[in-house]
């Protein structure tokens, strides 16, 4: 959660606001925090959002936001994004934010997104992907925590490199008119090494993740020390340099 607050509509779903426009009713999937989901409902307000996610105290923290900013068109429920419990057709745009990369069947995530999305709105999906990750400087223990979350990523039902696989999956689930893009994430100001360094260092030793490595056999404890203290290490670099890049989908509903 926090790495997910720190995203906006302006970094994270750039591609999709020309899209936007008040009244629209819009569906955000897997809306963590809700800060995204925010900026959604203050760009098309009047218009609804109704925000969606897995976990019930996630939803919390994203009602939290929504009141902090007096947002009343945002309403908010869990949800599977493989079976979503809305009719056909209910909204015209379906978003999704770092979801497919984590989800069991993506193709079947992206049907339903199409599935409750109305002709000629969008479904519009954007994840990183971490085999196309670059950074300087290049630490060998950096290389082994990007190996070791791939394959806890993998362990766990997820597709880390799931950027590069966006239109493929998109195709997949029967879109025929889909837009594809990049964008990045670039690290670099020593406000932001120090925020996304120390935001690893602690995912590493203390989070669900870290629990997935140790319990699934990827790595011992005193392993997943040594990388938090190696990204703590590079994050004090003067020069230090992190690229997160990133695939986006805009697919039109026929």
């Amino acid at each position: 959660m926090r790495s997910h607050s720190w995203r906006t509509a302006a970094n994270s779903a750039a591609y999709l606001l020309p899209e936007l426009r008040a009244g629209l009713d819009v569906l955000d999937v897997g809306c963590g925090p809700g800060t995204i989901t925010a900026d959604l409902a203050a760009l098309v307000a009047p218009g609804r959002v109704t925000a969606v996610d897995a976990a019930e105290d996630v939803l919390a923290k994203a009602r939290a936001v929504a009141a902090e900013r007096g947002l009343e068109n945002v309403e908010f429920a869990v949800a599977d994004v493989h079976a979503l419990d809305f009719p056909d057709d209910s909204f015209d745009v379906v978003h999704a934010h770092q979801v497919l990369q984590h989800v069991g069947d993506p193709v079947q995530a992206l049907r339903e997104m199409r599935r409750v999305c109305r002709p000629g709105g969008v479904v519009a999906a954007r994840d990183s992907d971490y085999g196309a990750f670059a950074w300087f400087p290049e630490p060998a223990a950096l290389d082994g925590w990007l190996d070791l979350y791939r394959r806890v990523a993998r362990a766990n039902g997820g597709e880390p490199d799931a950027g590069r696989r966006l239109f493929s999956w998109a195709r997949q689930a029967g879109f025929t008119e889909i837009t594809t893009t990049a964008a990045t994430w670039c690290f670099a100001t020593p406000e932001e090494r120090d925020w996304w360094s120390g935001l690893w260092a602690d995912r590493t030793t203390a989070s669900v993740y870290a629990e997935l490595a140790v319990d699934g056999g990827h790595a011992t404890s005193g392993e997943l020390t040594a990388i938090a203290e190696a990204w703590r290490e590079w994050g004090k670099r003067e020069d230090a340099w992190f690229m997160v890049p990133h695939g986006e989908i805009l697919c039109r509903v026929s």
